[in-house]
């Protein structure tokens, strides 16, 4: 079993980049619930072989009675190739991850990033310890503060909600991974260890849509550390995690802003929630 590890403060970095891979098995100590710290087991190490050097961490101590979004018999049909699902919205597919997924056009305020281009949360000496790929930014520079100033890359610029792909290891089930997914991103882009946030992480239910048979799970966090009005006092997670033939476990995560104006609606997550499907290689 891998140690515990707990965030802990670093240097702000601003450039954008792409982060290499380091294949470390950690375990993270996050905030859950009214102040409680808990710790997963070591075993469930979703990133020991991981292409994006994530962490397994958070999860709950009493699940959210939240429901998480579940495969619907509304949602859109795959669509072949990279064209998407929804007319006039931008697609974004993550090689690496074999996920494809949409978002809505530019009018909206969403960029597309380069599919290699890392946004990540840093720990004391500056490594990645959560890493995503192949993502998508709403309303990108919009708050001029941070819960957690430990952005590296494209990460903590003011943006209202992130989407992106991670993952890459084996240990763990999909049922663990999708709630560590969960827990980690809301745990590292709300707070970090220098300002926990509160966590709530609901149980993983099956996700079978778009060529994905695996598991969701939801966080709903209470952001402590508020600098300025522009920082949201909630916000949410969600994350869809798959296994591939090879055994590797990969996760796609969007972390939204919640209580803060032109914030996304549940129903506008769950729309692009339901474009996510598998890229099929």
């Amino acid at each position: 079993m891998s140690q515990p590890m707990i965030f802990e403060r670093t240097a702000q970095h601003q450039q954008s980049t792409r982060i290499p891979s380091r294949r470390k098995k950690q375990t993270l100590i996050a905030a859950i619930g009214i102040g409680l710290a808990v710790v997963l087991s070591g075993c469930n190490d979703d990133t020991g072989d991981a292409t994006d050097n994530d962490t397994s961490a958070a999860g709950s101590k009493s699940p959210s009675a939240a429901s998480s979004p579940s495969s619907a018999s509304s949602a859109p049909a795959s669509p072949s190739g990279d064209q998407p699902s929804v007319a006039g919205w931008q697609t974004q597919t993550a090689q690496k991850h074999h996920f494809r997924y949409d978002v809505p056009a530019k009018a909206a305020k969403w960029k597309v990033l380069g599919e290699d281009t890392a946004l990540s949360y840093t720990d004391k000496d500056g490594r990645p310890i959560v890493v995503m790929t192949a993502a998508a930014n709403y309303r990108e520079g919009g708050c001029a503060s941070s819960p957690n100033p430990k952005a590296f890359g494209e990460a903590g610029k003011g943006q209202l909600a992130t989407v992106g792909t991670t993952g890459g290891g084996k240990d763990g089930t999909l049922q663990e991974n999708a709630r560590n997914w969960a827990g980690n991103w809301g745990f590292a882009a709300y707070g970090g260890a220098d300002h926990k946030p509160e966590i709530e992480v609901s149980q993983a239910k099956p996700w079978k849509q778009g060529g994905i048979d695996g598991y969701t799970a939801t966080a709903q966090v209470t952001v402590t550390n508020r600098p300025s009005s522009c920082v949201p006092p909630k916000a949410v997670v969600h994350s869809i995690a798959q296994k591939l033939p090879d055994g590797t476990m990969h996760g796609w995560v969007i972390y939204a802003d919640q209580g803060v104006p032109n914030a996304l609606t549940d129903a506008e997550i769950k729309k692009i929630m339901s474009t996510v499907r598998s890229t099929g290689s």
